[in-house]
């Protein structure tokens, strides 16, 4: 085949099996993948590390594990040093009852990410779509496939890298560009441009290309063509700020339910979580999603029912209209709603280390793990943070980087991380974890990070590591101020919402931005699917 298609790799000893799945797998995915079936793992492994020589790229990695063949786990497990981005399931036979404890424990330590049962007939819909869904995420994150957007710019610059994770949080697929090659410099020549301000957005799907030379947000958000003015007159029964689990939560009931509805969200659908790679716990999602293909699903279950958005405009104030709420919009547009649900989410706290906050997008992030993990390839990071986003990005950017060290502040990750995060995080041998220690410094070579100073918490800068990334996800910072006095908040900014309404009548709050919420996002999507039923019961009080 094409040098450049994914790899297929199936290995097991179980002779059925080995034919079952062999042929499932060529039958449906042999025309776009390279499908490698193998005999034994020892061929398998020699497979795989030439693979890596080649640069071949292997999208998913396929053991058995079942009463003929025993080897399969172990043999994923030794897979992932050598091809450490593919996908990794393992397959079992129904009815194999007896093997589902050795299987599910393997899979919590992350020696396979997901679990496949072996078809026992033809057109078997459930084992494909297992296949499938896990291809997607793989494709998410590698960027392969159609480029509606191109981006050109410097690689280490903060602006381009805020809209390579925007675009990317926004299933928006995008190719990059870095400047100063060959292939840049004909795209910028094809385009009549010499030496533009960067970066460059070029959307691909209209005709002709619309090109954007070092646009704001308003200017993207427009030539998309989604996210127009809203009118002056507009009116809705519910305005949400936020397009975070429990804002999109939210919309989807109350637009289901008949009332009007409209979406702003500055940035990206998804919030925090939709910068997570693989949440695990979310009930009903027993192979872990992606929190960009949670997001995803839910902005369109939303859309589908008549929910409205504003993308790339950011909320400026909130105000009362006698029985009407007004929110104010970056660009200048007041919209007016019967009932406004605030569910702006949070921002990772800042370090607050002056030489790192001048380096923020030239190797130190926060967040944004997915969409630059690629970059990170071969490369030593530090990860900084102990709640389960930290654990999330140290596990995905280990796929790419040649060491990861995780820096926690306190003593342990036991009270602030889900115990599946922690032991996959043990059992990856270039994870290593470092307690009781904090981030003092930072030096830069050329304009981009090279290393960082580490100690106590309490301490002096005691040791260098090198580190060309730096990701930072610590605690919670509300996105509030832009809330008038009338409404209540706690000493760290928290929205005060008893029973989810604010103390300005109309006004609710819901997901992380609510002081004393559970930061998980299954009570998140809790708290949007309550609000509506309150939010009725406050309109029926208000008719209007």
């Amino acid at each position: 085949m094409d040098a450049t298609a994914p790899v297929l790799l199936l290995a097991t000893t179980d002779p059925t099996s080995r034919e079952v799945l062999g042929s499932e797998l060529r039958r449906r995915y042999g025309a776009d993948y390279e499908v490698v079936v193998c005999a034994d793992y020892a061929h398998a492994r020699a497979i795989l590390e030439g693979l890596r020589r080649w640069e071949r790229p292997v999208a998913m990695i396929i053991g058995y594990y079942g009463p003929h063949d025993r080897e399969g786990l172990d043999f994923l497990r030794r897979a992932y040093q050598l091809q450490p981005a593919a996908k990794r399931a393992v397959v079992v036979t129904w009815g194999d009852f007896a093997s589902a404890p050795t299987v599910f424990s393997a899979i919590g330590h992350g020696h396979a990410e997901l679990l496949l049962v072996r078809p026992e007939r033809e057109r078997d819909e459930e084992f494909h779509g297992s296949i499938t869904d896990a291809l997607d995420d793989w494709h998410l994150t590698q960027g392969v496939g159609f480029s509606a957007v191109r981006l050109i710019g410097e690689q280490r610059d903060e602006r381009t890298h805020s809209l390579r994770d925007s675009f990317g949080r926004n299933h928006v697929p995008v190719a990059f560009h870095q400047v100063g090659t060959e292939a840049t410099d004909r795209i910028l020549s094809g385009l009549g441009l010499e030496d533009p301000d960067l970066p460059v957005v070029v959307l691909s799907f209209t005709s002709p290309p619309t090109v954007l030379v070092n646009p704001t947000d308003l200017e993207i958000g427009d030539a998309f063509g989604l996210m127009e003015p809203l009118p002056a007159d507009s009116l809705y029964d519910v305005v949400v700020v936020g397009a975070g689990p429990s804002g999109l939560a939210a919309a989807v009931y109350a637009s289901s339910e008949g009332l009007s509805t409209l979406v702003i969200e500055q940035q990206a659908v998804g919030g925090q979580a939709g910068t997570s790679s693989l949440i695990r716990n979310y009930p009903g999602f027993s192979r872990g999603v992606s929190g960009a293909h949670l997001a995803a699903r839910s902005f369109q279950q939303a859309w589908s029912f008549g929910t409205e958005y504003s993308f790339m405009r950011q909320v400026n104030g909130l105000g009362v209209e006698g029985d009407l709420r007004t929110v104010t919009l970056s660009d200048g547009s007041v919209v007016r709603a019967r009932a406004v649900v605030v569910a702006t989410g949070v921002d990772y706290r800042r370090l607050g280390v002056p030489e790192l906050e001048e380096l923020v997008g030239r190797g130190v992030f926060y967040g944004a793990a997915v969409s630059e993990a690629p970059s990170m390839t071969g490369e030593q990071v530090c990860v900084v943070g102990g709640g389960n986003s930290a654990g999330q990005a140290a596990l995905h950017l280990a796929k790419y980087a040649k060491k990861v060290t995780l820096l926690v502040r306190g003593p342990s990750l036991a009270a602030s991380m889900s115990e599946y995060l922690i032991a996959q995080l043990q059992a990856t041998r270039n994870v290593t974890i470092r307690y009781r220690t904090a981030v003092h410094g930072g030096r830069a070579v050329d304009g981009c990070l090279a290393a960082i100073s580490v100690g106590r918490p309490d301490g002096e800068p005691a040791e260098e590591l090198e580190a060309t990334g730096l990701f930072v996800l610590i605690g919670s910072v509300p996105r509030t101020s832009w809330l008038p006095d009338e409404v209540e908040r706690d000493e760290a900014g928290f929205v005060r919402a008893p029973n989810l309404e604010t103390s300005l009548r109309g006004v609710f709050a819901i997901g992380d931005v609510r002081a004393g919420s559970i930061k998980r996002v299954a009570t998140a999507v809790g708290d949007g699917a309550t609000v509506i039923a309150m939010i009725h019961g406050y309109l029926a009080e208000h008719p209007g």
